[in-house]
């Protein structure tokens, strides 16, 4: 066991390992394991990064994130795609934290660079079925992943 350390310095080489990833994100992970009860990580995101809406249903598991750098939008969508809901979460804004129920479909997307989020959801990870990709969504690399971003941003609900 060893104590991890996150001062601005590692959100900003984070932040830098990010902008160098072709997805355009990059996570820190502080459990030492994917079979962990708590998963725990720090995400660094860029604008552009597209994660594809999903949710955490099998086994159903919640999920908490927490921003500690930059702007993001957290969005909530109902089973056939639509918008329910729209956070923006900054530190020091109205809204810093968001803790989802299991099962939510739901995306996050950064609104400025060097955005870093913390977050923290029930273990074990398990790749192949962590997470129920929506499939009302474009797969990621898709060419239409674009205009969906700017669709679901700006949506009304």
């Amino acid at each position: 066991m060893s104590l991890h350390i996150i001062d601005p310095a590692a959100l900003a080489a984070l932040s830098r390992a990010a902008l160098a990833n072709p997805r355009g994100r990059q996570n820190l992970n502080l459990h030492g394991d994917y079979a962990d009860l708590c998963q725990r990580l720090f995400n660094a995101v860029e604008p552009g990064s597209y994660i594809r809406p999903h949710r955490h249903s099998d086994p159903p598991k919640p999920e908490c994130f927490v921003v500690v750098r930059g702007r993001f939008a957290l969005l909530l969508f109902d089973d056939a795609g639509r918008v329910t809901q729209r956070l923006e979460l900054a530190p020091g804004g109205p809204v810093v934290a968001a803790d989802l129920p299991a099962g939510a479909w739901h995306t996050i997307v950064a609104l400025e660079s060097g955005s870093v989020f913390f977050e923290t959801k029930p273990g074990p990870y398990t790749p192949l079925t962590d997470k129920d990709f929506a499939p009302w969504a474009p797969a990621e690399g898709s060419a239409a992943v674009g205009e969906y971003l700017k669709e679901v941003l700006s949506a009304e609900y």
